[in-house]
């Protein structure tokens, strides 16, 4: 079936949408986002919320310097991906394909696609205990029908219009930005923990703290902007690689995709700050020190911020886990699809790209499937939080090799300024892997 014969959404659904988009295209430089700001939006998954949560309930303010720490790092790094998907109009599993040992490329496709199941096993889990929270009955039940759901969308949704869902779904994470007002928080304490924060360094400390590294800088965020550039170039007519293109079309493209990533990143860093202060302000004045998963943190918030914080806090954690279960399946996909030169595009029917959107496939079900194996959560993220440490240095590495590259990249080979940002990301990530294997 074409996919414009495809069943569309409801007409009211539909109607909203264009409105949305509507009021959109009349700021021109709203518009830009996409890649960028969905890219950061998913970052703040579930498993991330869980993260922050943990941070702010147990060391309180002291731990929002790191948000502030790690901008200008996933900026910079997030930047060099999306140059080299626009600049060569291929993925970076391509790139690393044609341009490095392919055992390198084998090693670490396959860690990703693993990595990237079990983060979908603990992202589908805490959405499944949210929507058991909100309305009861059991959390397999829904981690199922939300794990389908969003396999349905990035399968029979065209890719323009499931672009612009995930790009309206960001604004779920707006949620925990406005809770952080109905609470009484102390503000010129917020800035003295952000400047000077009173921390004892220690495993426990050191642990959190590669734990926010780690959720921050994810492999799969790499692979997804990346592959979302070379699709922008797909599905924009006359569009090209911007090695081929014309000189304003070059300076334009760089000027978009500069803006969109300090944008995403932006928004995915504040509303990761919002999450500790939210957790800070409230569970850790109150003692609550041990939060293990997202769901346990919307429950524990219920008697101390009262329902409406309950229910916002719940409505993200579902809201962030529909925008980031699809990113983590679609890197992925990008990924193995690239590393054996399949066909790979959301704009692609499912009979042109059958082992790309089986890959989707399979990512998104193993993830279902493995919530069924009574895996704990924290287990699942341990886990996931380890193989993404392991490959994502190694990425890095071979990304600002590649940026760098004037035969590659030719005159838009990364400046010397992004050069120093995506090193010193590299070298941070490094030294936060040495720290959680020396502190697991």
């Amino acid at each position: 079936m074409a996919r414009s014969e495809r069943p569309l959404p409801p007409r009211n659904t539909s109607l909203a949408i264009s409105k949305l988009t509507d009021r959109l295209n009349r700021y021109p430089a709203l518009r830009q986002l996409g890649p960028g700001l969905i890219t950061g939006a998913a970052d703040d998954d579930p498993s991330g919320i869980a993260t922050y949560s943990q941070a702010g309930a147990q060391f309180g303010f002291n731990m929002l310097w790191t948000m502030v720490f790690t901008y200008p790092l996933m900026v910079g790094i997030q930047l060099v991906s999306a140059r080299i998907g626009r600049v060569t109009g291929h993925g970076l599993a391509a790139n690393i394909r044609m341009h490095f040992p392919k055992p390198l490329l084998w090693g670490v496709v396959a860690l990703l696609l693993l990595a990237n199941i079990i983060n979908i096993a603990a992202d589908i889990a805490a959405m499944g205990d949210a929507a058991r929270l909100l309305l009861g009955g059991s959390a397999h039940e829904y981690t199922s029908i939300i794990g389908l759901l969003c396999l349905t969308l990035q399968v029979f949704m065209a890719y323009k219009r499931y672009v612009e869902y995930l790009k309206w779904l960001t604004l779920s994470l707006l949620s925990y930005v406005a809770i952080v007002f109905m609470l009484n928080v102390s503000w010129p304490q917020v800035a003295a923990s952000v400047v000077m924060p009173q921390i004892t360094w220690n495993r426990d400390t050191l642990m959190v703290v590669v734990a926010i590294f780690g959720t921050t800088i994810s492999p799969y965020l790499f692979f997804w902007q990346a592959a979302q550039e070379v699709e922008e170039i797909r599905s924009t007519p006359g569009a090209a690689p911007l090695i081929a293109a014309e000189d304003h079309e070059s300076k334009a493209q760089l000027g978009r995709i500069k803006l969109d990533t300090v944008i995403g990143m932006g928004f995915s860093n504040l509303v990761a700050f919002f999450i500790i202060l939210t957790t800070a302000a409230t569970l850790h004045r109150h003692g609550l020190t041990d939060i293990q998963t997202s769901a346990q943190a919307a429950e524990a918030l219920r008697p101390l911020g009262g329902e409406f914080t309950f229910l916002l806090f719940a409505l993200g954690i579902i809201g962030t886990g529909l925008l980031a279960v699809p990113v983590l399946a679609g890197s992925a996909a990008y990924a193995v699809a690239e590393c054996f030169e399949w066909r790979t595009g959301l704009n692609l029917e499912l009979l042109e790209a059958r082992e790309f959107y089986g890959m989707i496939a399979l990512a998104t079900l193993g993830g279902c499937v493995l919530d069924f194996a009574n895996i704990s959560p924290i287990k699942a993220l341990l886990w996931s939080a380890l193989i993404n440490g392991v490959i994502a240095v190694p990425i890095m590495v071979v990304m600002m090799t590649l940026a760098s590259r004037r035969e590659l990249m030719g005159n838009y080979a990364i400046s010397l300024r992004l050069k120093i940002a995506g090193w010193l990301a590299t070298a941070v990530m490094a030294a936060a892997v040495i720290a959680m294997f020396a502190t697991t």
